[in-house]
């Protein structure tokens, strides 16, 4: 008796597209056509647009970062842009201009959105703060500072958002290691009479940590 084959599941190969041009773009949405903003900020602003990124229907305009106070005023007072959703930053790792901060602005009016982008070079760490124009850049701002350590020129209360105050590294710079760096951020003791814990990944480090508690004697002991 032979014995029987094992089944082969069927392989179908799905060729990759190719790109689609934005106005093909199926995906693209009415809330992100903003020619009329673009043709606005062109019109005031011709010194300091730098570049108008156009991506899956989406616009991304990149500013000098000088004016971005200017610029984040006039999408709000002029263009009707008063909700500000999101403000982040970006580790780009180039060798210039190697972060970016991002403004995802939005017209509840019209249901448009746009993004402003700013380029912040690793030799001058220091932005204009935005919340004297949207009050929501508070908090995120502050991540921002805490994540890549970048300052927000006249914010009034600059702090870490998740760090403690007197950490010294910026997590979210690519150059931070991903398990962390051993002693930068002590723990509270893993056993009631232990000392702090320096290590937070100790066994990826090839030391084995005290239990925290005492379980019984299993199989495997």
């Amino acid at each position: 008796m032979s014995k029987k084959q094992p089944t082969t599941l069927a392989f179908r190969f799905t060729p990759a597209d190719s790109a689609a041009g934005e106005d093909s773009n199926p995906h693209a949405k009415a809330s992100t056509d903003v020619e009329a903003t673009l043709e606005a900020l062109a019109s005031h602003f011709s010194d300091a647009v730098e570049e108008v990124i156009a991506y899956a229907g989406e616009r991304t305009v990149r500013v000098d970062r000088a004016r971005i106070i200017d610029v984040l005023t006039f999408l709000k007072k002029e263009q009707g842009y008063t909700y500000l959703a999101d403000l982040g930053g970006i580790d780009r790792f180039t060798e210039d201009d190697r972060y970016e901060i991002m403004y995802n602005l939005v017209n509840m009016d019209q249901g448009k959105r746009i993004r402003v982008v700013i380029r912040v070079d690793e030799d001058s760490m220091t932005v204009p703060s935005a919340t004297a124009v949207y009050k929501a850049a508070n908090w995120n701002e502050r991540e921002v500072w805490d994540m890549f350590g970048i300052r927000f020129e006249g914010h009034n209360d600059l702090r870490r958002m998740f760090m403690p105050d007197d950490f010294d590294y910026h997590p979210l710079r690519k150059e931070f290691p991903l398990l962390g760096v051993p002693g930068s951020l002590p723990l509270p003791p893993q056993t009631p009479s232990g000392g702090l814990t320096l290590d937070p990944f100790a066994r990826a480090h090839g030391s084995i940590p005290p239990k925290s508690f005492d379980e019984p004697a299993g199989e495997d002991d």
